[in-house]
């Protein structure tokens, strides 16, 4: 009985403690309007030609320019919970002199239309692929136990996707989307403008519009540099891959699809591999991730280190794929994060925020690895004497590698998770 009674005794206490706590804890009430920024760098093969979001005209305009040389990707996104007044929703990024985007850009409120007819992808519409997708991870000689783990197309339904494909463990980490908005904005849009590769987004930022309050900060971190990939066939049949470490960078991510051919040209076998020793494809790994998540996913070795400049690609993933290997590097950078008004001194004090805001960085490039001349392609002579491969490529979610695959798997992929 002395027992129980300490027991409970104890149990209240606790009670009574963590009730204190919670009193006591500063109570902070969602900002009116959040606004999210992502700035990328994209270098060499394919730069320009890929993206985070929009189709058509706006990818243009989302990546400075075009060609071969590093291009620059801005992407902006504005939600509100007020509905705008005074007529149609309108909102500018006034943006400083540096960015060279002119005064502001106008952030483009979705018009909500009917929408059209849905078609169903049937098994009259649905071309059954050949061959099999054969799936490895992690960086070394040779690849570990349980590798490849083998997808037969032959016995998948028409847009049934494999159980466990994607990454479920590093999601993309959207906070500003037209689901969660009461009225929504972004850029690019249908305005002839795009940021430049000289483009620098240092200075004063300030957002204003008709259903938000006005949003200002001040940004200290700029694009980030270039990555440059190269590759190197080994003695052992392995690929050796190499970039250079980027200023800011809190980690690398790389992967690669790759092919063998069949006869008659066909595709017999569609290989995927990925740098991360914990089997992790999709997901957010093409996104623009925070610092603290990818600490997280550093150490449990989803992705490299941030010292890490270097990955050999095992005998193995070569030799099943000899025909190309497409090869994807990510370097995930940087955040800078701002609120108004300041947090209350007082910490019993409610915390109304009429704003939020960020930004994320990131770099990205892409090759052909092991074909002679596409490492080169989109470098200066002065960086191919450095010895400074190149280029990029890619989109989240079903997008870019994860496109191609969908598309083999009969899935409809296209659109964007953006809204545009």
């Amino acid at each position: 009985m002395r027992h129980f009674s300490t027991r409970k005794l104890i149990l209240a206490g606790t009670a009574i403690a963590a009730g204190a706590g919670i009193v006591g804890a500063q109570v902070a009430t969602a900002p009116v309007a959040r606004y999210e920024m992502r700035a990328g760098t994209t270098s060499g093969f394919g730069a320009g030609m890929a993206g985070g979001g929009g189709v058509g005209s706006a990818l243009g305009m989302a990546f400075g320019g075009g060609g071969n040389k590093a291009q620059h990707e801005l992407w902006l996104d504005l939600g509100s919970s007020r509905a705008p007044t005074g007529g149609p929703a309108k909102a500018d990024h006034f943006m400083p002199a540096g960015a060279k985007l002119g005064a502001s850009v106008a952030l483009r409120t979705p018009v909500q239309g009917k929408p059209g007819p849905v078609e169903k992808l049937g098994e009259r519409d649905f071309q059954r692929p050949k061959g099999r997708m054969l799936i490895f991870w992690g960086c070394g000689e040779h690849v570990g136990p349980g590798q490849p783990v083998v997808i037969d197309f032959a016995k998948i339904a028409a847009g049934q996707m494999p159980p466990g494909l994607w990454s479920t463990n590093v999601p993309m980490e959207r906070y500003v989307s037209p689901a969660n908005s009461r009225t929504y904005g972004h850029w690019p849009a249908d305005d002839g403008k795009s940021v430049k590769p000289e483009s620098s987004l240092i200075g004063a930022h300030r957002v204003a519009g008709n259903y938000s309050p006005d949003i200002a900060f001040t940004l200290t971190h700029d694009f980030m540099g270039a990555l440059r990939a190269s590759s190197a066939p080994q003695a052992s049949g392995s690929v050796l891959m190499r970039w250079n470490g980027l200023p800011g960078a809190t980690g690398y991510h790389a992967s690669l699809i790759g092919g063998k051919q069949g006869p008659g040209g066909q595709m017999a076998d569609i290989v995927w591999w990925s740098s991360s020793a914990t089997r992790e494809f999709g997901g957010g790994l093409a996104d623009w991730l925070s610092p603290a998540t990818v600490a997280r996913l550093v150490a449990n070795r989803t992705v490299l280190s941030p010292q890490t400049t270097m990955c050999t690609v095992p005998v193995e993933v070569k030799r099943a794929a000899p025909d190309f290997m497409m090869t994807s590097l990510y370097a995930y950078g940087p955040e800078e994060a701002f609120s108004y008004p300041p947090k209350p001194a007082n910490s019993k004090a409610p915390w109304h925020l009429e704003w939020s805001a960020r930004i994320r960085h990131r770099s990205m490039t892409g090759f052909l690895m092991g074909v002679p001349g596409m490492e080169s392609m989109g470098q200066s002579e002065q960086e191919m004497q450095r010895q400074t491969p190149c280029p990029p490529k890619k989109k989240r979610g079903l997008g870019g590698f994860g496109g191609l695959i969908g598309g083999a798997l009969g899935v409809p992929t296209g659109g964007n998770d953006d809204g545009c």
